[in-house]
């Protein structure tokens, strides 16, 4: 399966002309056997290039299957993460005259390539190992920086490679990763058309229809691809990786992430006064917060007229953030709320547009049906599953959006005044 990543720039009926770099992306058995072929294809250089693994992924990828490299830098996946350190590892190990940079791994390698390609000018190859999540074709790497969670737009790879060899034989908790970050994608469409409705905000019909089929394409496809039926597989890799062109065609992560990923990355960040941690991936973590996302939603959108409970914004305050967060993250967040997004509601707004919102909420699949399809696939689908206490639901669904400045419905909330 070959995706032409060219055919999705250009001039755009939403106004806007939509930039491609992704040239060409290839989902196939022994892919990487053929890697110098797509190279010569692109008329791009291999004779100079870095590819960027972790221990395990280098494992991962047979001798004869691993890129012809002038450098190959193996980080210790122990606590690697996307930073401000394992970029840092990379650029102190990198050699002179490197002309392009291949990421080998999952998210998190790829997005230390992504970011390392980006500060360097360098053109970018993805390679992922596992179908683990959708960030391989996206120009936006997820970072950690500072201690907070962010989307650093970057630098989207001119090819990727998924060798579906290496991708089968993965751990399996890994494609239950991808699944439960591409079924957020129900959430984060129903946030972008909410916000749009509301403020006017930048909305993109045609992206919006590609990320739709990704996340359907998904649901249909997820429970043979968690057998390991070579097609299915096949189709779920498709869907992470249309996910990505979505992110590149619109330019940041706002088709793909919504609540249901700031619940995630809350969690992630630890701050001071929520006081527990999870060792689930990312996108375990963002399959829960779907589910808790949904049924908030669906509870919301139960309420006709919103009138009664519409409250005027308030800012975040600062004392009260600096005591819940703590010191280490207190500036970065305040830094990240300058502009609070929720700024550009107003309570007529809402109120106005609250029909709307209530009819975009019903095409959400429930929180029972997602559960039942993530029960079915053995995946984490509640907070016990993901190391949280059930009593934190409160906590999350109020302080979740301090994790990041984007316009949702879990923010809008904080012009509600209900019980949680």
């Amino acid at each position: 399966m070959r995706i032409d990543g060219q055919r999705f720039g250009g001039a755009c009926s939403c106004g806007k002309t939509h930039e491609m770099t992704t040239k060409l992306s290839v989902i196939e058995a022994g892919a990487l056997l053929h890697f110098n072929d797509y190279l010569n294809e692109l008329e791009l250089d291999g004779d100079h290039l870095c590819v960027i693994y972790d221990k395990n992924t280098y494992e991962a990828v047979p001798a004869d299957r691993r890129p012809k490299a002038m450098q190959e830098i193996i980080l210790d996946p122990q606590g690697l993460h996307a930073n401000e350190f394992s970029t840092a590892e990379v650029f102190e190990q990198m050699v002179g005259g490197i002309t392009m940079i291949a990421g080998v791994g999952g998210g998190t390698i790829n997005d230390i390539a992504r970011f390392c390609g980006y500060k360097l000018g360098l053109p970018l190859i993805s390679i992922p190992t596992a179908a683990s999540c959708d960030a391989f074709g996206s120009d936006v790497a997820a970072m950690t920086w500072e201690g907070l969670k962010k989307s650093i737009s970057c630098l989207s790879p001119v090819l990727v490679v998924a060798d579906l060899d290496i991708i089968k034989a993965a751990p399996a908790d890994l494609i239950l990763s991808g699944i439960g970050d591409m079924l957020g994608k129900f959430i984060a469409l129903a946030e972008w058309k909410i916000a749009h409705a509301v403020t006017g905000e930048a909305f993109c019909q045609e992206i919006h229809d590609i990320m739709d089929e990704a996340v359907t394409n998904i649901m249909t496809n997820c429970k043979k691809a968690q057998d390991g039926d070579d097609d299915a597989v096949a189709q779920v890799m498709y869907g992470l990786l249309m996910s990505g062109i979505a992110m590149q065609m619109f330019g940041n992560s706002r088709p793909a992430s919504g609540a249901e990923h700031h619940i995630s990355h809350f969690i992630e960040i630890e701050t001071e006064a929520f006081g527990e941690r999870s060792d689930a991936s990312h996108g375990e973590k963002v399959g829960v917060g779907t589910i808790l996302a949904s049924a908030e939603y669906h509870r919301l959108a139960q309420i006709e007229d919103i009138t009664p409970y519409v409250i005027p914004y308030q800012k975040w305050d600062n004392e009260w953030v600096r005591n819940y967060v703590g010191d280490r993250l207190y500036e970065p967040t305040l830094k990240e709320h300058e502009n609070d997004a929720l700024a550009k509601v107003t309570p007529e707004a809402l109120i106005a547009n609250w029909p709307k919102i209530r009819h975009i909420v019903a095409q959400i699949p429930t929180a029972e049906a997602l559960y039942e399809t993530m029960a079915q696939l053995g995946a984490k689908r509640s907070l016990s599953d993901i190391g949280i206490s059930e009593d934190k639901l409160p906590e999350l669904l109020n302080n979740s959006p301090l994790a990041r400045n984007r316009l949702t419905l879990m923010r809008m909330r904080r012009m509600m005044n209900l019980e949680v």
